[in-house]
């Protein structure tokens, strides 16, 4: 074992270790006097900058905070940052005599938390280390991820938008658990719009910076709808975004740490990211139409993602269900599907429209179409499904 970790190691749990370096020895003396009497020890002072090739070694100490001198040598300390933080849940701070904005924007490009400037006082690092020991435990969290719900059609217009965000809006409140809906409909995805709200910040940012993601900078790229509903927008603006299936499977990892459940809106263009969000799920909801192109397309969705056994649970839902004007019988629906049919969701388009010109989701008001989904999400939660009205259309 390295002495840097058996430094680490023997502070205990609630005790932040911290790593200075810089060549500067001033700063390093003022740094470890600010940390006085904090949670916090300084464990290990770098005389010099490390080079990348030994970042591996340093982080093999596992630090909680590591703060790094700007001054000395700006490119290099700079390149140490983004390396660092792309590799490790620690804190980096950078710390700079000079306040200058453009350096600034460039740490916290680079991954850096706070940025630090002379003079170097005691309150100012004390809040500073209070704020990475709440990061730490989120960082180093071992329970169990949160259920995630996969929405997704195999053809445009079949209302995944619709029914994704009116069931996430409902699981938050039938199950009183914390429920944070994902728009991975992208570019043009209209999450948003549906639910009335308008958001700071969009998936395409939590794709950009997803390797310096934890449950914090998270929180900061949420939108909450007045349901208690947390909500990751698609971008307001056509931002061309292909996340890789890496870089969608990272995000979906921290925030179901953050997350009882996780509801994301997959839209209906078939990609890459699909792989990574049908692995992962709890269920996986297939929205179609009774359509000749819709149940074809279903058919090559299914057989293409939920042939072999093992796979996440599918539940097929008929959206927009005339059962008196199907041109197509059910017997002829499940044999196209190649599995029945879970869901029916009727088709109620005063009811539809009405919600779109005023931006009320259909899940705030009784509708037969609300009713539906409500028996969707006390499902998926696990609670009993609650007494059917005698309407004329619902689940089968």
């Amino acid at each position: 074992m390295s002495t840097f970790t058996q430094d680490s190691e023997a502070l205990g749990t609630n005790v932040l270790s911290i790593a200075l370096i810089g060549p500067e020895g001033t700063y390093r003396r003022d740094m470890t006097s600010a940390v006085v009497g904090s949670q916090a020890k300084v464990t290990r002072e770098f005389v010099s900058y490390p080079g990348l090739d030994d970042v591996a070694d340093l982080l093999s100490a596992e630090f909680d905070v590591i703060i790094i001198e700007l001054d000395s040598n700006p490119e290099h300390a700079l390149d140490l940052v983004e390396n660092i933080c792309s590799n490790s849940p620690a804190t980096v701070m950078a710390y700079s005599a000079q306040s200058d904005a453009e350096l600034l924007v460039r740490c916290m490009r680079a991954g850096a938390r706070e940025f630090l400037t002379a003079p170097i006082v005691p309150t100012t690092i004390a809040e500073a280390l209070v704020r990475a020991a709440v990061r730490r435990p989120a960082a180093r969290s071992k329970k169990a991820g949160g259920k995630l719900y996969v929405f997704a059609s195999a053809k445009g217009g079949s209302g995944v938008t619709t029914v994704a965000s009116n069931f996430a809006l409902t699981l938050a409140r039938e199950s009183g658990q914390s429920t944070v809906l994902i728009d991975l409909d992208l570019p043009l995805g209209n999450v948003a719009i549906d639910l009335g709200i308008t958001a700071q910040f969009s998936t395409a940012n939590a794709i950009e910076t997803v390797e310096r993601m934890d449950s914090n900078l998270l929180q900061t790229l949420l939108t909450k709808h007045s349901s208690g509903l947390f909500v990751l927008a698609a971008p307001d603006r056509y931002t061309p975004v292909s996340p890789s299936e890496q870089a969608v499977e990272k995000l979906l990892s921290i925030v179901r740490q953050a997350f009882d459940y996780v509801v994301v809106d997959a839209g209906s263009g078939i990609g890459s990211n699909w792989n990574a969000l049908f692995k992962n799920a709890s269920t996986v909801y297939l929205i179609t139409q009774v359509s000749i192109s819709g149940l074809r397309n279903s058919n090559r969705v299914i057989s293409e993602f939920f042939s072999a056994n093992g796979g996440p649970q599918l539940e097929i839902v008929l959206n927009r269900f005339l059962p008196r004007s199907l041109g197509i019988d059910e017997e002829n629906i499940t044999k196209a599907l190649t599995r029945p049919v879970q869901w029916k969701i009727p088709s109620d388009y005063l009811s539809a429209r009405r919600a779109q010109n005023t931006a009320t989701p259909l899940a705030m008001e009784d509708s037969p179409i609300s009713q539906v989904i409500r028996q969707m999400a006390r499902i998926a939660s696990g609670l009993p499904p609650t007494a059917e009205k005698k309407k004329k259309f619902g689940i089968f």
